[in-house]
Order: structure tokens, then sequence, then C-alpha cells
């Protein structure tokens, strides 16, 4: 599903160049759970822009799902993102125009469906949102704007889902909560998550963790 060679990403500054990602190679099954940890500021969100095809690295090859993202335009990219992939974000980056229901319906809509709003619908109840369609973001709470976001990856059947940091803004037991739902979807739905977290625990639920430092990766320490 996702495989990276000899993958860098290098920054020019003032200074020099800053190194990002050093020569970084990945392979990850289809329907495997990965989790992926490391200090603040060792290259985590980077390593998903360069994955998912919003950054483009300074050298090295990135195939997802058997496209290789550096033969594809920038339209074929949007394009991958929309049909396969499915991304969650830490600030949830919901739409703050569109209720909970038009922004689930959002990548069916760009990508013109034509039922959208029934799988939309659907999606919201699987979530456990069915009674909040009609609010908009500021209307709900934080566990309910990630549970939105979360709809709103599934709800055209990614290949992968790339979550960065997923329960980062809540508390404990709402972020257990939106655990619980993320590993429940995946399940059921067959995807392969790509997980970038700080909690051990959350971690320890994927098939297997790496670590990302200086650059590179290595397998977490049993």
């Amino acid at each position: 599903m996702i495989e990276l060679a000899d993958v860098s990403m290098r920054y020019p500054m003032a200074g020099g160049e800053v190194t990002v990602l050093d020569g970084l190679s990945l392979q990850v099954a289809a329907g495997e759970r990965v989790a992926i940890t490391g200090p603040s500021g060792s290259g985590k969100t980077t390593l998903l822009l360069v994955l998912t095809g919003l950054e483009t690295p300074s050298a090295g090859r990135v195939v997802i799902d058997g496209a290789a993202l550096e033969s594809l335009d920038d339209d074929a990219r949007a394009d991958l993102r929309r049909d396969r992939l499915g991304i969650v974000f830490q600030s949830f980056h919901l739409v703050p125009a569109l209720s909970a229901v038009q922004n689930v319906a959002l990548p069916l809509d760009i990508a013109g469906a034509r039922d959208a709003a029934p799988r939309a619908l659907d999606m919201l109840a699987t979530v456990g949102l069915a009674d909040r369609a009609s609010h908009y973001p500021s209307q709900l709470s934080g566990g309910e704007q990630q549970r939105v976001a979360i709809a709103r990856a599934m709800v055209h059947g990614p290949s992968l889902l790339v979550a960065d940091e997923p329960t980062g803004n809540l508390d404990t037991a709402t972020g257990e909560s939106i655990v619980q739902l993320l590993f429940e979807l995946e399940e059921r739905h067959g995807t392969t998550l790509l997980l970038v977290t700080h909690d051990p625990a959350l971690a320890a639920r994927c098939d297997r963790t790496l670590v990302l430092d200086s650059g590179r990766l290595r397998e977490a320490a049993a």
C-alpha cells in the first residue's frame, strides 16, 4: 500500500540547507496498522505530507496504492487523495460555513457523486452523530468535530487512512472514544492505517511502531 524509497526532504534556510527526512525508506502492507512516533520536530508531519502528495520530496520515490507520485501532476495527485486516501488532522480542519453533513459530503461532492447527501448521513450515523447533521462546527464539541472529520475521511471508502495526532486536542476520555471509533471503522472497511501519535498506548494498538528521529525511521524497541 505504501512504499517510500530513499526519500529525503531538504529545506533551504538562511544559514544553509536543513534536512528533515534523510534517505528514508518504508513499506506498509495493505490492511496493516502502523504507528509513527518520535520527538517533536522530528519530521512526522512532513513525512505525512510527502506520502499524501501534499509535498514533493527533494529526492526519492513514493508509491501509494500502486501509484508513483512523481509520475503524477498536481491534478492527478488531488484525484488520488480524493479517491483513495482519507486524512484526519489533529485540528479537525472542518469548513466552518458548512454543516456536519455538508462537511462529510465534501469529498463525494467534489467527485461528482449524486448520492453524496445520503451517504454522508449514513456515515454520520455510523459515528454516532445522526442528530447533529445540521449543526455547524462551532456548535459541536471537540470530540464531535473529530468524529465529523473521521466520517469525512472514511465516507468514500479510502484504501489508506492517514491520521496525524487524531486525539491531540481532546481530553483523555474523549480521545479514547475517538481511538475506538477509528480502529472500528478501519477494521470494518479493511483500510490500511498510518497513524502519527505521541501516545504509547495508542501506538501499542497498531501492528507495529516506527520511530522517526534524525530524519530516519527505525523499529521501536519491543
